[in-house]
């Protein structure tokens, strides 16, 4: 396909000063957003079904209903629409979080739901878990590549040290908090959970995906985490 999916499109049918010609109305083409939109959402479901060596161009394409072409012309490469895709799901988990109902006044509260967020994010969008192990199987070399992943962990940080310091303000937390260790800390015991619920349900002999184990497992991490904090 050579044309762009957001030209229009010709009638075909030539009109006279003396003769008007009724012609099927025919839908509007796509808009180069919505062809990226759809591209994009469909290769985040291949790129997590099959891992980045595994999806196939043409397989995306299919999926998106669209052509191996527009994919090249959108992205250029797998691999930049590999890194937009991851770029995306960073993007989604931070404004996710940005939602949070989050309270200053009561920093013991805020920082219990920032904690237990990653948790919570994963088991709802387990193919976030996919995409970052298939990353870090290679080494993170593609997210490297990114221009604007960084937007959006340094943020996620800036909101817990908000929190963190208003407790500290307010007598409640230590003064040492190093916030950027306790990120890392609630996300990979969020992550680790996620990404291990089925082997570590046939080791345990129990389901790792029951509500109440569920529940317990992010009151577990809060507690944890908190403990690390608490004066």
């Amino acid at each position: 396909m050579t044309a762009r999916d957001d030209e229009p499109q010709a009638s075909g049918i030539e009109s006279t000063p003396d003769i008007t010609v009724a012609t099927e109305k025919k839908p509007r083409p796509r808009s180069a957003k919505t062809t990226r939109g759809n591209i994009l959402r469909a290769a985040k479901k291949i790129f997590s079904k099959d891992g980045y060596d595994g999806a196939r161009v043409d397989k995306i394409s299919k999926a998106a209903k669209s052509y191996d072409s527009l994919i090249y012309y959108y992205f250029g490469s797998k691999e930049k629409l590999f890194v937009e895709v991851l770029e995306a799901a960073y993007k989604d988990i931070f404004e996710a979080e940005q939602k949070l109902p989050l309270d200053l006044s009561d920093p013991v509260g805020s920082l219990r739901k920032i904690v237990e967020f990653p948790f919570r994010y994963y088991l709802a969008n387990p193919e976030i878990i996919v995409l970052l192990g298939t990353e870090n199987l290679h080494k993170g070399k593609h997210i490297a590549k990114s221009k604007t992943a960084d937007q959006y962990a340094r943020p996620a940080i800036a909101i817990l040290k908000q929190v963190v310091q208003r407790g500290a303000e307010m007598g409640k937390f230590r003064n040492d908090v190093d916030c950027e260790k306790l990120y890392i800390a609630m996300t990979s015991l969020g992550y680790f959970y996620v990404s291990n619920r089925y082997t570590f349900s046939s080791f345990l002999n129990t389901d790792l995906m029951e509500q109440d184990n569920v529940d317990a497992w992010a009151g577990y991490v809060s507690d944890l985490l908190l403990k690390s904090v608490l004066k």
